[in-house]
C-alpha cells in the first residue's frame, strides 16, 4: 500500500489544523507532517497524534527562518512529498490603512504570507519533484486583483503578491510535473475570519481536499474557490 506524504504549515488551528485532521482521518495511506512554531502548545495535534501514532508527524517550523525551514525538511525522513500546503498565514496589525500604515508590520506579513510559501516550495522541490507532488497555498480574495476594496493593505498587498509569485512557480515546476494551486478558502469561522464568517473550519477543508484532489498539470497556475469554482485574478 503506497503511503502519501503531505506537509501543512500552520497546521495548530483553523484551516490547517482541520485539514490535517481530514487528511488522517480520510484515508490510512496518508502521512501529515505539521508544521507549527510551538508544538508543544498545540494541543489539538498533540491529541491527534496521539490518536494517529506514526502517521502525524509534528514538527516545529517557523517559515520566516530559513534555518528552521531546513531543519524541518530534514526532519522528513521520506524522499518524496505528495502534497505541499502552505497554509500559514497572517493578518496583520490594525495599523495598514491609507495614511495609518505600520510599515514594520507590513514587512512581516509579507515575510509571512509572500515570500514563506516560496522558501517551502524551494526547500521541499527535490521531494515534490520525486513524487511529482502539487503545491497549494491558500491565498484570499482580497488579493484578486479583479476585486476591489479599501483597507487592510498590508494583508491585501501580500496575497495578490503570492498569486503571483506562485503563478511564477507553477511555470518553473511544469517541465518537473509538479501542479501548482493558489485558492480562496472562503470566510471562514476561524481567529482571522471571526464567528459571523460564512462557513466552518470543517466545511472549507472538506471543499480543498477535494480541489486539490482534482489538481493535474492540465489545470496548473489556478486560482480556485473552495467550492470548486475558478476565482478571478
Amino acid at each position: 500500500m503506497d503511503k502519501r506524504h503531505i506537509v501543512i504549515t500552520g497546521a495548530n488551528r483553523g484551516i490547517g489544523l482541520e485539514l490535517t485532521r481530514q487528511y488522517l482521518q480520510n484515508d490510512p495511506k496518508n502521512i501529515v507532517y505539521a508544521g507549527v512554531r510551538n508544538p508543544e502548545k498545540s494541543i489539538d495535534l498533540n491529541r491527534l497524534q496521539a490518536e494517529f501514532e506514526n502517521r502525524l508527524h509534528l514538527l516545529m517550523l517557523d517559515v520566516t527562518n530559513p534555518a528552521s525551514v531546513l531543519a524541518f525538511r530534514d526532519q522528513i525522513a521520506s524522499d518524496r512529498i505528495d502534497i505541499l500546503i502552505n497554509n500559514a498565514g497572517v493578518m496583520g496589525s490594525q495599523h495598514q490603512e491609507f495614511m495609518d500604515m505600520d510599515y514594520d508590520d507590513w514587512a512581516h506579513v509579507f515575510a509571512v504570507n509572500s515570500m514563506a510559501p516560496l522558501k517551502m516550495t524551494e526547500a521541499l522541490s527535490d521531494k515534490l519533484i520525486n513524487a511529482r507532488g502539487k503545491v497549494v497555498t491558500v491565498s484570499s480574495q482580497m488579493g484578486a486583483m479583479g476585486r476591489t476594496g479599501a483597507g487592510r493593505i498590508a494583508y491585501r498587498s501580500s496575497k495578490a503578491a503570492v498569486n503571483k509569485v506562485m503563478q511564477c512557480v507553477a511555470d518553473d515546476l511544469r517541465p518537473e510535473h509538479v501542479a501548482v494551486m493558489v485558492l480562496h478558502p472562503g470566510w471562514v469561522q476561524t481567529d482571522m475570519g471571526g464567528a459571523q464568517a460564512d462557513i466552518t473550519p470543517a466545511e472549507s477543508a472538506s471543499g480543498i481536499i477535494k480541489i486539490i484532489h482534482d489538481l493535474d498539470m492540465q489545470n496548473t497556475g489556478c486560482f480556485m474557490n473552495w467550492n470548486g469554482s475558478k476565482h478571478v485574478w
